[in-house]
């Protein structure tokens, strides 16, 4: 049996877990298990809360709190956005931290989280990287141009004219070029809704079009600001699961939104 907690982040939900020591040991069945809607709890992914020591590669970070992130599929994510303000709540009302700032280690670096007296959460995401280079990425039959982004994680990113954005069909995995995208990627639609204000929609790879994606939403805004010819700001990405707002500084990318656990129990697995 498994004690577990449900939570999501602008519903994109997560099976989380601590696992201190390192001593629980998943196939990749049990995984997918605990994602699967019907059979399972359900979550476009799970969170195992583990001490770093104790996962091979990053035993130099000691007792940090480390995320093992999987996706539905029970493929390895170097990150995720939504996950990581979900992961910190799960902390806290775990007893695992306090409020103070806390630095999560990650497979895409070390990443820090603040809890707001709003109640959401801010973290760090880095450094985004935009290729020079634009690809193209097939969506229900139709070509597009897409800008490659990395926020940790790979992503495809296709700025749409206004009112289109519905009208994608992402019933299907897109296709984008293997050979720039050996793990594959989040491909992202988004269209301008207002000043330094986008909407989108997102493919997550190993998940399928999910209701947020908090990398997703730093790729739409770096990829607008660019379009803009900015830099720098603020902006306000809406996914179909709710608001986010990520800040663009010269140093790296704030994610801002809200995170809460909404269920405990146990599992069989």
């Amino acid at each position: 049996m498994l004690a577990f907690a449900k939570g999501h982040g602008t519903l994109n939900d997560f099976v989380c877990f601590s696992d201190p020591d390192g001593a629980l040991e998943f196939s990749d069945d049990q995984l997918r298990m605990l994602c699967d809607r019907r059979a399972g709890i359900g979550g476009d992914g799970t969170l195992r809360a583990v001490r770093a020591r104790h996962v091979a590669g990053y035993q130099d970070y000691g007792d940090a709190w480390f995320m093992d992130y999987r996706n539905a599929d029970a493929s390895i994510a170097e990150m995720c956005g939504n996950g990581l303000r979900v992961f910190l709540r799960f902390l806290l009302e775990e007893g695992l931290i306090d409020r103070d700032p806390i630095e999560v280690v990650t497979r895409a670096g070390v990443r820090a989280g603040q809890f707001l007296d709003d109640g959401e959460i801010r973290v760090g995401m880095g450094v985004p990287t935009t290729a020079e280079d634009l690809v193209r990425v097939v969506a229900g039959g139709h070509s597009f141009e897409a800008s490659v982004i990395d926020v940790g994680n790979p992503h495809a990113t296709v700025m749409l004219p206004p009112g289109e954005l519905d009208g994608i069909d992402l019933s299907t995995e897109p296709v984008y070029p293997a050979e720039v995208y050996p793990n594959r990627a989040n491909v992202e639609f988004f269209e301008p809704s207002g000043p330094r204000h986008v909407r989108m929609r997102v493919w997550e790879r190993g998940v399928g079009e999910t209701c947020s994606c908090g990398t997703g939403t730093v790729a739409v805004a770096v990829a607008a600001a660019r379009a803009a010819g900015e830099r720098t700001g603020t902006w306000r990405v809406e996914p179909p699961g709710g608001s986010l707002r990520v800040e663009l500084t010269e140093h790296e990318a704030l994610l801002t939104g809200p995170a809460v656990i909404v269920a405990r129990g146990m599992v069989n697995l």
